[in-house]
């Protein structure tokens, strides 16, 4: 299942939901967006969602201490912030 995976830092990433051990979240054929792209987060998940996810990793694990929240990519809603 392609999920969406959301950090307390300034990345997301988007990729195939593989598994969580003791390493953290592993995805495959994973795309990164960072905060300080020039594109939001909204867009890079909503382009990633509508013509597919741009792999810049086959295999990566993401810290679970983290990890803010992992959603379906076709299920993802952006978080208001107030």
């Amino acid at each position: 299942m392609t999920v969406v995976v959301e950090t307390r830092g300034p990345l997301t990433y988007v990729g195939r939901y593989d598994r969580e051990d003791q390493h953290g979240v592993h995805l495959l054929d994973a795309g990164v967006h960072s905060a300080d792209s020039g594109q939001s987060q909204a867009e890079f998940v909503q382009r990633s969602a509508k013509f597919g996810v741009r792999s810049e990793h086959r295999h990566l694990a993401i810290a679970s201490d983290q990890v803010v929240r992992i959603t379906q990519l076709g299920s993802w809603e952006p978080v208001l912030r107030r």
